[in-house]
Order: C-alpha cells, then sequence, then structure tokens
C-alpha cells in the first residue's frame, strides 16, 4: 500500500522546522497523553496533512502497543517519518525541553532553599492525589473491561503493596503478561494501513538489540564500577523500558527507584511530581526534576538531563525498532493478549501507588480529603484542566497553612 502523498512532500520543511512545530507542541500541550494526541492529530493531520486519518491511527496503535510514554513515541515517530533519526531527534526535543527546564529550576530551587509560601508543596502533594486517582478511574474503565482483568489488577496492586520496590513492580509485571498469555482472548481489531516505515528491517534488529542488550548491560556496569551516574542511567533507562498503559504508571516505579534509597526525599518526590502536572508536554520530565534534585550545585542541570536522556532512550530505541515489524505484530494474538494482561497489571500498580506514598503522605486530616475530592471532583467534570487544577490545590495548602 502506497503512502499518503503528503507523507513524501518533504520540500518545505526539515528538521528544523520540525523541531519548531514540536516546540510550540511542547510550550502549549497541556492535559496529559490523550490530549497530546488529540493536538497532534489536529496538527499532523488535519492542518499540515502529513498522514492520512489511518495512517495516524496505526502510528497510534504501534506507541501504545509499546512501553513507554504513547505521545512523545508518537512525536518521535512522526519526526522519523519525516526525515529520519534527525527528525525523531528533533520533534523529540522540541516536545520535551520546555518542560523538562522548568522542573529543573524548580528542582534546583528546591534544593537552594527556595522561600516558599507554607503550605504550597502540601497543595502539591493534594494534587498529586487528585491526578492519580483520576488516572486510576480512567485506565480501570479502560483496561479492567472483564472479570479476569480485574482480578488481575486488584492482585497485582495487593502484590506491590506487599512487594514493594522496583524488583517487586518488575516481577509483577512479568507475571501479568504470563497470565494474560494464557488466560485472556485477543480483542478483536479493524485492519489499518501498514506504515511506510523509513527503517529497514535489519536496521530495525540493531536497534531492539541495543535497546534489550542496555537493558541487561546497564546494572551490571553500574554494579560493576560503583559509578553514580551509571546507577542512575540504570535506574531511569529500566523505568522507561517497563512503563505499560501510561504516564501516570511512571510514579510509582520511579518512587521505588530513588526514594526508599534516600536520594530524594518523598516530600519532595511529591512536590515535584505535582508540579509536573501544571507544565505542559510530557509526563516524563518529571525524571528531569528527579535528576536534579539529586546533585548539588551547578550539577543538577546535568543531573537532570542525564535522567531525562535516560528514561526516554528505550521510548527512541523501541520507536526505530518495531516500526518496520508492527504490521506483524499488530497481527499477532498472543502478543496482544500478554499485553493486555500488563495492562491490567500496571492498573493495580497505580491504585497501589494512590494509597502508598502518595495518599499516605498528603492526606492528614479531614480537610486534606476534602480539597483532593474537589481536585479529582473538577478533573473529572472534563472543564478543568489539570494545570489549573494544580494550581487550584496549592493555593489550597497556602490557605489550610494560615
Amino acid at each position: 500500500m502506497q503512502p499518503p502523498p503528503a507523507l513524501n512532500d518533504h520540500q518545505h520543511d526539515n528538521a528544523w522546522t520540525l523541531f519548531r512545530v514540536f516546540l510550540r507542541l511542547g510550550l502549549t500541550s497541556f492535559g496529559g497523553p490523550i490530549a497530546h494526541l488529540a493536538y497532534f492529530r489536529e496538527e499532523f493531520v488535519a492542518r499540515r496533512r502529513w498522514l492520512s486519518e489511518r495512517s495516524y491511527a496505526d502510528l497510534v496503535a504501534l506507541c501504545q502497543f509499546l512501553p513507554g510514554p504513547a505521545s512523545s513515541q508518537v512525536g518521535m515517530a512522526v519526526g522519523l517519518l519525516r526525515h529520519g533519526y534527525a527528525g525523531a531527534l528533533a520533534a523529540w526535543a522540541g516536545f520535551t525541553l520546555p518542560s523538562a527546564l522548568a522542573l529543573i529550576l524548580f528542582a534546583l530551587g528546591l534544593a537552594h532553599g527556595a522561600v516558599l509560601p507554607a503550605g504550597l508543596l502540601h497543595g502539591l502533594k493534594l494534587a498529586a492525589v487528585a491526578v492519580v486517582a483520576q488516572a486510576v478511574w480512567g485506565m480501570s474503565r479502560k483496561l479492567c473491561t472483564d472479570a479476569p482483568r480485574v482480578v488481575i489488577a486488584a492482585l497485582a496492586g495487593a502484590a506491590t503493596l506487599l512487594l514493594p520496590g522496583a524488583l517487586g513492580q518488575l516481577a509483577v509485571i512479568a507475571i501479568a503478561a504470563v497470565v494474560g498469555l494464557l488466560l485472556l482472548r485477543a480483542p478483536h481489531e479493524a485492519v489499518h494501513e501498514a506504515l511506510p516505515a523509513p527503517v529497514g528491517k535489519r536496521a530495525g534488529i540493531i536497534w531492539l538489540l541495543l535497546f534489550f542488550g542496555l537493558l541487561a548491560a546497564l546494572p551490571l556496569l553500574s554494579s560493576a564500577l560503583s559509578s553514580r551516574a551509571l546507577a542512575d542511567v540504570d535506574a531511569f533507562f529500566r523505568v522507561g523500558a517497563m512503563v505499560f498503559g501510561g504516564g501516570h504508571v511512571v510514579l510509582p516505579l520511579l518512587q521505588a527507584e530513588v526514594v526508599p534509597t534516600g536520594l530524594v526525599d518523598n516530600d519532595v518526590f511529591l512536590a515535584g511530581y505535582g508540579a509536573a502536572q501544571a507544565v505542559p508536554g510530557p509526563l516524563f520530565t518529571f525524571a528531569a526534576f528527579l535528576g536534579a534534585s539529586m546533585q548539588a550545585g551547578p550539577s543538577g542541570w546535568s543531573g537532570g538531563m542525564l535522567c531525562l536522556l535516560a528514561i526516554f532512550a528505550p521510548s527512541f530505541l523501541l520507536v526505530a525498532g518495531a516500526m518496520p515489524f508492527w504490521t506483524t505484530l499488530r497481527a499477532n494474538a498472543r502478543m496482544q493478549t500478554a499485553l493486555a494482561g500488563v495492562n491490567a497489571a500496571v492498573v493495580g500498580l497505580l491504585a497501589a501507588a494512590l494509597y502508598q506514598p502518595v495518599g499516605a503522605a498528603a492526606l492528614l486530616r479531614p480537610v486534606d480529603f476534602a480539597v483532593a475530592l474537589a481536585a479529582l471532583a473538577a478533573l473529572q467534570s472534563g472543564r478543568c484542566p489539570a494545570w489549573l487544577a494544580v494550581l487550584l490545590c496549592a493555593a489550597a495548602g497556602v490557605a489550610i497553612s494560615l
């Protein structure tokens, strides 16, 4: 099948054009990954006609199939289709840097004792409760559509609370994939048109081998060399490679990596997570906040950028590696059932995170429950964007402290 003509009409743009287009999206795309995909469709299908409706739908399906931040991966894939690897990097940089830089500045301000209004950090933690609760509700309705999936989610949540830590969560995800493979049925989906992949199968295999090679080698290298930087890269690369089901699932995985080890205080972690809801762009830029928080002085910038690159690296490798094989993967029923099991399990992981650490650290008094419930109601109404809910919770935190 031939790609739409507009896809090959590159003479009027280049990688710099892609960067500027995605920079504008990175500065204005509030509302989370679903909203990001709507902005992308308006920009690349309706306005610029770079993709047909069916090609865009297949691109979204590919990125939802892979672990990682779906909206960022769609952006990388659009850049890859337009201008190869340079286009993918330009698209990622434009969409990601605005929020990453803002969160690094926020982290450095906290680390250097910036004077914040009393109660502001507590208000950000209350915002995190509302945002995570909304994510649990929305994901459960979409991903736990029958009794077996509900059971998988419930058991995954219980196991996560009983076996905290990164290894426990990875074990839950792996077991859920096996259970899904054995017990669930693959959904019947309409056939989509093949993507005009600019990456050959040989190159795709190389990217996938690099992905799995780094996933296996980074823990060994960081342990053997006792390098703090390598340990950070290992932790954030592993999280970026294991996040299924949406950006909010990054919360329990990152918390297990940086809070129990004392790298980041839990209050700072939740304050940063709340602040991440108030900036545009992908939620994965929360990694930049954590990287900057783990460093002192000017090295906070390098720490933030290192963790940012590490958490997004799996997305680039997987998009480039999977695109040549997507038509075959999409038709594989066994892959779909395994993914369905994983998606149900991550609902349980996020529900466990809603209890610990998010709720336990923020809901201390009846008034805290009232503010969090009010913020959740506002978010669920569809009329209050996440950034506004965060600002209102921050103001409520200041008011409560008075």
